[in-house]
């Protein structure tokens, strides 16, 4: 866990303030916020990052400003909708008509070389299939009976958010926490990422629970069936047009410049319809965040929901924190069961304890970073500054779901099992 580390003292290189700072954290100045972002991420490149993020950056302080201006923030169906569900059902024409097309040239060849267009054609739809998800082999997964009180808490989450509750309930080792249906009848399932439950406080939990209902009632129509789908067929298009360039396909190189040629135009096209169905959607998508964010402040109140924010700011100290448990066992050399055993049913508090020890100098300067980004490292979500501005409109939320002493510690012991399973999946395979 962190430890006590001696202050650090400097003047500021560019306006000479004299800065104290924790010896664990970047060093930076408060008054001309020299040194607040050290090491920003690098950005996607490629033009359709840049537009997408160029849309986001638009989209989202234009829903800002709307909101500032007293305009009400709501789930709707507006043209923009209309028009990228129409566009998705067309790339879906595409891909009944290339499987139309891959039937017929295999029956009428049927026997002889005049099969292999079919062939071709219907691997080529098989890639660009709908893929509905499943239930994950790979992590714990509880179902009702499993932990009651725990899905009675997302219950009541959910009414709040006005929706239904959730068929089954994951958990697993990120640092988040995301909602998705999965199977035919499209069930309901809600992930939790212990290494961010664990740190949090019970209001901020019900919070989380809350923004993540919310995606089930705010419109976002980019994350839908119809509309993601298209969104995956197109992803897997633009995929396969990309230039030829790790390698020559013979001698020469002229194969690979006569493929990178005839591949212009097509992905020209498919990168033309992506942007044009980020631009129907990306309006609809930051809307849903604003959106899920405010349930989340109506269920554990916007007091939590922004201190949830700052925890998720703070993601990258929990990573360090694991992988550092994770040298640690690893330098204690072999150990029986029973010693790895204890040794991961202590590391969640252990992790609970280090993130509670990250000053608020630090959580700031985060903060700040995250303003300076803006949507460069994610153009999906609206940035942290602008989430938080978007709450503190209006009057403060007051929970509307309580957290409950007795209650916590019996999902605490629901999820005992899961905890200890993930735990020793961390300690064994790394972070």
């Amino acid at each position: 866990m962190h430890t006590a580390a001696a202050e650090r003292l400097q003047a500021c290189p560019d306006c000479g303030t004299e800065i104290h700072g924790d010896g664990r954290f970047v060093l930076w100045c408060a008054v001309c916020d020299w040194n607040v972002d050290p090491e920003r991420p690098e950005e996607k490149q490629g033009r359709l990052a840049k537009a997408r993020r160029a849309q986001a950056r638009r989209h989202g302080e234009r829903l800002l400003a709307e909101l500032n201006a007293g305009e009400a923030l709501r789930a709707r169906r507006d043209s923009s909708a209309v028009l990228a569900f129409a566009l998705a059902l067309a790339v879906h024409g595409l891909t009944v008509a290339l499987t139309a097309g891959g039937a017929w040239f295999l029956v009428r060849g049927w026997g002889g070389w005049g099969m292999l267009p079919g062939v071709f054609l219907l691997a080529l739809v098989w890639s660009l299939r709908p893929r509905l998800h499943r239930l994950p082999q790979d992590k714990p997964v509880l179902h009702r009976a499993d932990a009651p009180e725990l899905f009675a808490l997302v219950d009541e989450v959910s009414r709040v958010a006005g929706t239904r509750g959730v068929d089954a309930i994951a958990v697993d080792d990120e640092i988040n926490a995301n909602v998705r249906s999965y199977g035919i009848r499209g069930r309901r399932l809600l992930t939790l990422g212990l290494p961010l439950w664990e740190v949090l406080t019970p209001q901020q939990r019900i919070a989380l629970l809350g923004h993540e209902m919310g995606h089930y009632v705010n419109g976002d129509t980019r994350h839908g069936l119809v509309v993601g789908a298209a969104y995956r067929s197109l992803t897997t298009w633009h995929y396969y047009f990309e230039p030829v360039d790790h390698e020559p396909l013979d001698d020469s190189g002229a194969l690979t410049l006569i493929l990178n040629v005839l591949y212009v135009v097509p992905r020209l096209l498919v990168r033309g319809v992506l942007t044009l169905l980020d631009g129907l959607t990306v309006r609809a998508s930051q809307r849903a965040e604003y959106l899920a964010d405010r349930v989340a402040a109506r269920a554990g109140s916007t007091p939590a929901a922004l201190e949830l924010m700052d925890r998720l700011l703070i993601s990258d100290s929990a990573a360090v924190t694991l992988q550092r448990e994770v040298n640690r066992a690893a330098l204690n050399g072999p150990r029986g069961r029973q010693q790895t055993a204890a040794w991961a049913d202590g590391l969640w508090e252990r992790l609970a304890t280090d993130l509670a020890s990250v000053p608020e100098q630090e959580r700031e300067r985060l903060r700040r970073a995250s303003t300076l980004r803006g949507h460069s490292v994610d153009a999906t979500h609206p940035p942290t500054h602008l989430r938080r501005a978007c709450l503190l409109i209006g009057e403060a939320e007051p929970p509307a779901v309580l957290a409950d002493d007795e209650r916590e510690r019996r999902i605490t012991e629901e999820l005992a099992e899961s905890r200890a399973k993930v735990a020793q999946q961390i300690l064994r395979d790394g972070y």
